[in-house]
């Protein structure tokens, strides 16, 4: 029998006050976050350990989670930060040559609450007709705190995320003989980011999110990279000033998801909260350059307006093919360039890795 059967009851409840029980996954308590889901089949690690789900509840739309279990090398962050976890079906015997232990196991170790055996088909399709919503997991009996609850559900925001995420250090990593530095501002970026730029012989110093220009140009980067990372892009008003300054240096900006955010935001653009957003690794992306079109990993909440960037600041490079939002900008004003998906992809398609290499050869022009 599946240890997944014999655990504790849990229940999930939505905003609009609809409750689905099934049973306890990871850690037991109570936590309520904004409930979204992410198409993957695979990277569900990946998933939990991304800065960018900072207060979010998840949920997996695959049915089987954890057939391949856990292992320390994927992981994209020191900590898990996802309010909790939705499966339709936990796998409590991984089998998998680099396999460590089980998403089980994982969940409690990193006090996640989580929920298995629930329509997570049916769950999905509610988030995609009526937009994202905020929900609660609980072990507790939610019938006898219902209204409670449901209150506290209502009024909940995701607040300072990227304060919550970003490490106040200084970090530096690096191979042998790296032939550029490039500063990774750290709005919650993914593991993987920093391992793409060290494997093309470049230094990276990873920065706190409110490094400044000053600080910027003391430490004399090659190329800038603006990461990844969770909440309203525009909550970020000071950030996004910092840019604006940081910009004028004349250095090579790369700036993924968060990043190319936060970067139409400091040069006029405006952003807007998608209805459900893109999750997964399985997002098609048209490069309107080449006419080609992509299959990337994404995970975002919000979009930039490509009508909102003045002409004269730049043009919208990649559209999403779905439904036509911005997923690229070029910019000719200052010397960047921004992408709304996930070019390290990891887990997920390496269709856009060849980015990385466009960087590098930007700052190959500028050193020389």
């Amino acid at each position: 029998m599946s240890l997944f059967n014999q655990s504790k009851k849990a229940y999930l409840m939505l905003a609009n006050g609809q409750v689905f029980e099934g049973k306890s996954l990871g850690a037991e308590g109570t936590v309520i976050g904004e409930v979204v889901f992410t198409t993957g089949l695979t990277g569900y690690q990946e998933t939990l350990t991304d800065p960018s789900y900072y207060g979010q509840i998840v949920t997996q739309t695959f049915p089987l989670i954890g057939n391949y279990g856990v292992n320390h090398e994927d992981n994209e962050s020191a900590k898990s930060y996802v309010s909790g976890y939705i499966v339709r079906e936990g796998c409590d015997v991984p089998s998998n040559f680099r396999c460590e232990g089980n998403i089980r196991d994982f969940l409690s170790e990193n006090n996640i609450v989580g929920i298995c055996n629930i329509d997570t088909r049916k769950l999905t399709r509610i988030i995609r007709e009526t937009g994202v919503m905020n929900g609660v997991i609980t072990t507790e009996d939610v019938y006898s705190k219902k209204d409670e609850l449901l209150e506290k559900v209502r009024v909940f925001e995701v607040k300072n995320a990227v304060k919550s995420v970003t490490n106040s250090d200084i970090l530096t990593y690096t191979d042998e003989n790296p032939k550029y530095r490039v500063m990774l501002f750290d709005f919650g970026y993914k593991r993987n980011i920093r391992q793409e730029l060290v494997k093309r012989g470049c230094e990276v110093i990873v920065v706190p999110a409110d490094t400044t220009a000053v600080k910027v140009k003391e430490l004399s980067p090659d190329g800038i990279m603006f990461s990844n990372g969770p909440g309203n892009p525009a909550e970020n008003v000071e950030i996004i000033e910092n840019i604006k300054e940081i910009q004028k240096l004349g250095i090579s900006i790369f700036g993924i998801c968060l990043g190319h955010q936060l970067m139409a935001l400091a040069n006029g653009g405006k952003t807007e909260k998608l209805k459900y957003g893109h999750r997964g690794a399985n997002q098609p992306v048209i490069d309107l350059e080449s006419g080609l079109t992509y299959v990337t990993s994404q995970n975002h909440g919000y979009a930039v307006i490509g009508e909102s960037i003045p002409a004269e600041v730049g043009h919208v490079s990649h559209i999403n093919a779905n439904d036509k939002t911005c997923e690229g900008i070029r910019y000719t004003a200052v010397n960047a360039f921004t992408v709304q998906f996930h070019p390290e992809a990891h887990g997920g398609p390496l269709d856009t890795a060849y980015l990385f290499d466009e960087f590098v050869k930007t700052m190959e022009r500028e050193v020389k």
